[in-house]
């Protein structure tokens, strides 16, 4: 096996860059980033806060169900309320995707997210706009898109302006 130094970078839609080396990828390396989107007058990031743990339910345009199952269990979840257009708050992936127990027809995903921080300082989306590593971010191109994966460099870019965790 070659040392970790040696590793391939790789990366993927939603993926954060990983290595990859002849045994397949280092799992420490493979945490993905994204971006959910609620309103906060439905279900709030203080209310994710409260409740601790949440099923994130309803997700019904195929990308954003797509998006969902790609989740893995740590990956980190930026939580933006639409209403107001603001980064508010830091999650993680805390179960993977399984049956949505709210959809009638049972092809629906979700997963289960856990509350991790508010961001000391909300970040709104015009904030975010000007940042150069969000250019052509699916935030940006696919407004309507609720759940968004976001690269390495979104992620630190988003936790610096809110002053949130980089990690």
């Amino acid at each position: 096996m070659r040392p970790f130094w040696a590793l391939r970078p790789t990366g993927g839609p939603g993926r954060a860059s990983r290595c990859v080396g002849p045994a397949g990828p280092a799992s420490f390396w493979s945490m993905a980033y994204w971006l959910l989107k609620t309103e906060p007058t439905t279900y709030s990031f203080a209310d994710l806060e409260r409740e601790r743990v949440t099923a994130w339910t309803g997700v019904r345009n195929p990308q954003a169900q797509e998006n969902l199952r790609a989740m893995k269990a740590g990956d980190r979840v930026l939580i933006y309320h639409s209403g107001t257009k603001v980064a508010v708050g830091v999650a993680e992936v805390a179960r993977t995707a399984y049956p949505d127990p709210t959809a009638a027809d049972g092809q629906r995903a979700c997963v289960d997210v856990r509350a991790v921080s508010a961001l000391s300082a909300p970040v709104p989306l015009g904030v975010l706009k000007q940042a150069p590593s969000f250019a052509g971010s699916p935030l940006l191109r696919q407004g309507r898109l609720s759940v968004v994966p976001l690269s390495h460099e979104q992620w630190r870019a988003a936790m610096s302006l809110g002053r949130g965790p980089t990690t």
